[in-house]
């Protein structure tokens, strides 16, 4: 478990840092689809699914790091909520951000709320598999 999400996390970090990178390369030569006033909502996006998934990609790394230390950290219902989040809140916001609607995020933007829905759970089973961990204090 560990590795798998050592392997997500870094590879989210990758994924999602070269997008920020991409964003900061549509800044830098003054794309209009990007920086035009009527796209303010696709730039909001798209940024919030740069931010998003980089600290999901952390999240993940810090989570292998847990169980690696920890295995009794290790949730399977928990590695799974925080894998769909992964997936499911960035993608919602870039997919959100293809196509607007006068200034609003395009309906994929709904896939959001269930992937923040997962992450909490994800959290909070995490806390409750530590507080229930009899690993010795070092």
């Amino acid at each position: 478990m560990a590795r798998r999400h050592l392997l997500w996390g870094w590879t989210a970090l990758l994924v999602y840092l070269t997008f920020g990178v991409f964003l900061e390369t549509l800044h830098g030569f003054k794309a209009g689809f990007y920086l035009d006033v009527g796209n303010e909502a696709r730039r909001l996006m798209w940024r919030l699914a740069h931010a998003h998934g980089t600290l999901l990609g952390v999240l993940h790394v810090i989570y292998g790091l847990t169980v690696k230390a920890m295995p009794e950290a290790g949730d399977a219902l928990a590695s799974i909520c925080l894998l769909a989040a992964l997936v499911l809140v960035p993608l919602g916001f870039f997919l959100g951000g293809v196509v607007t609607n006068a200034g609003d995020p395009g309906v994929m933007v709904f896939v959001v709320p269930p992937g923040a829905v997962a992450l909490v759970i994800g959290v909070g089973l995490t806390i409750r598999a530590i507080a229930r961990s009899r690993v010795a204090d070092t």
